[in-house]
C-alpha cells in the first residue's frame, strides 16, 4: 500500500519545470523542488504558528499545544457530557494511548483535569475539567483570537476559510 503511494508521486522531472519557476525565499535562495513540496511549506507555516502560540499562550499559560488543544476539546463538549473518553480524545489529538496517558497525567498534576468513572459503565473513564482547568481553558481561548488575528493577517477570509479546508483534506486519514 505504501509503495503504492510512492509509486504516485511526481517524480523529480515532473516537477522540474515549476521548480525552475520557483520564487527565492526570504534568503534569496531559489528553493527548487522544495516549492513544490506541500511538506517543506507546512513545515514553514507551523514555525510561525508555534512562535505566535508561545508568545499569546504557551509562555502566558505555560501550556504546551497538546495541553492547549486538550482542554480546548474538553471546554467545548463539556455540556452536556461529563467529560470525554480517553479514546476519543486521543483519536482526536492524534495521539497513542501512552502519550495521551502521560499527557493527562501531567495535567492532573496541574489540577487542570481528572479522571472520573463513567456513571453508565464503571470500566470507562472519562477526562473532565476541574474548576481551575475551566478557567484556565476559559482564559487561554480568549487569547487564540489575539493569536490567530496576527498570523492570518496576510490572508482574506475566503483564503482562510479555504486553508483551513485544504488543511482539513490533507489531514483527514
Amino acid at each position: 500500500m505504501a509503495l503504492d503511494a510512492l509509486q504516485n508521486l511526481p517524480s523529480a522531472a515532473d516537477l522540474a519545470p515549476a521548480a525552475a519557476l520557483a520564487q527565492p525565499a526570504g534568503g534569496g535562495l531559489s528553493l527548487g523542488v522544495l516549492d513544490q513540496v506541500l511538506g517543506f511549506h507546512l513545515a514553514r507555516a507551523a514555525v510561525e504558528t508555534y512562535t505566535l502560540f508561545e508568545r499569546h499562550v504557551g509562555g502566558p499559560f505555560q501550556l504546551r499545544k497538546v495541553e492547549y488543544s486538550l482542554l480546548q476539546l474538553l471546554l467545548a463538549n463539556a455540556a452536556p457530557s461529563p467529560g470525554l473518553t480517553p479514546k476519543l480524545l486521543g483519536r482526536t489529538l492524534a495521539l497513542t494511548a501512552p502519550n495521551l496517558t502521560l499527557l493527562v497525567d501531567r495535567l492532573v498534576q496541574r489540577d487542570l483535569v481528572r479522571r472520573e468513572r463513567s456513571l453508565s459503565d464503571r470500566r470507562s473513564q472519562h477526562i473532565v475539567l476541574t474548576e481551575a482547568g475551566h478557567s484556565l481553558a476559559a482564559l487561554s481561548a480568549a487569547a487564540a483570537p489575539t493569536m490567530e488575528r496576527e498570523l492570518l493577517a496576510r490572508l482574506s477570509l475566503a483564503e482562510r476559510l479555504m486553508l483551513i479546508e485544504l488543511l482539513r483534506k490533507v489531514a483527514d486519514r
